[in-house]
């Protein structure tokens, strides 16, 4: 006769959580201060993810420009200021700093390997090319946000995608950990359900409504309660797209995590993921939405 165990009951990742919450006020912190702070914090994360990168790219055999790389992410710092920034002039019509820093970068990249070529050109363009939009390039739309349309209502546009990040992946660990029974992406990251992505999409959604309709009641600000709602439904999910991307990378190069960067968190790649997609996402939705 077979005896049923019993379930065992799913222990709360605490360490996760308060290594999210012990970030997200250290972020907090950062980018109320702004450019003091922000250019050391953007310098660190930004290499230190390159790095992560570049080494996973070689675990499937690819060459990666790392210096260049490097150079390209410090570049991309003064290029990801608005024009509206008193240290920032415009380009010239219709073309930023940072589009014209991308196809500089490509240029460069392809210059390289055509002087200089290998059996593994096209795929050192190609990877080191996308290492840099993906990392800095989207990264840098948080210096970006920081100051658009300027140095105080950036402030909270900036913090509205920071707190769907956190809440979303709270959240999502929380709800999974209590109530996941259903795989969410099996073949891509084997530990999130659709019961814990859920719940992070209503646990950020409702942070980011109730954040903007205080702010709307004590700062002014006016945002339509169908763009509000909108708003976190695109900051939110697009933090989750990000989480998932990563992993589809980390899949594909056969990795846990990029390295250990936080407690619980894995490697700084990790930690700004979501970030990448949902701070890029925000930015557009401020300036094409909000302040059309």
């Amino acid at each position: 006769m077979s005896v049923e165990r019993p379930k065992t009951r799913q222990r709360i990742p605490y360490t996760r959580i308060v290594s999210a919450f012990l970030a997200f006020f250290i972020s907090l912190a950062v980018i109320w201060v702004g450019l003091p702070l922000m250019v050391p914090a953007y310098l660190f994360l930004s290499l230190v993810a390159v790095q992560e990168y570049a080494a996973m790219m070689n675990l499937r055999g690819i060459p990666i420009r790392r210096r260049s790389l490097w150079v390209a992410t410090i570049l991309t710092l003064p290029a990801s200021l608005p024009v509206t920034h008193p240290f920032m002039q415009a380009l010239f019509a219709g073309v930023s700093w940072r589009e014209a820093l991308l196809g500089l970068f490509a240029l460069y990249l392809i210059t390289l390997e055509v002087v200089n070529p290998t059996r593994n050109s096209v795929s050192c363009i190609v990877f080191s090319l996308f290492g840099y939009l993906y990392i800095p390039w989207l990264f840098g739309y948080v210096i970006t946000l920081r100051y658009t349309p300027d140095g105080e209502l950036g402030l909270i546009y900036l913090m509205l995608p920071m707190m769907a990040v956190i809440a979303s992946d709270v959240g999502g660990y929380v709800f999974g950990t209590l109530f996941g029974h259903r795989k969410l992406a099996p073949r891509i990251s084997p530990n999130k359900t659709v019961e814990g992505s859920l719940g992070g999409l209503v646990l950020a959604m409702a942070i980011v409504l109730v954040t903007t309709f205080g702010l709307e009641s004590w700062r002014g600000l006016q945002i339509d309660v169908y763009d509000a709602i909108l708003f976190s439904i695109l900051a939110a999910s697009s933090a989750q797209l990000g989480d998932l991307f990563e992993s589809l990378i980390k899949r594909w190069a056969g990795v846990k995590d990029t390295g250990m960067f936080l407690p619980g968190h894995g490697g700084a790649l990790d930690r700004i993921d979501s970030a990448l997609f949902a701070v890029p996402v925000t930015y557009y939705f401020v300036t094409l939405i909000v302040l059309r």
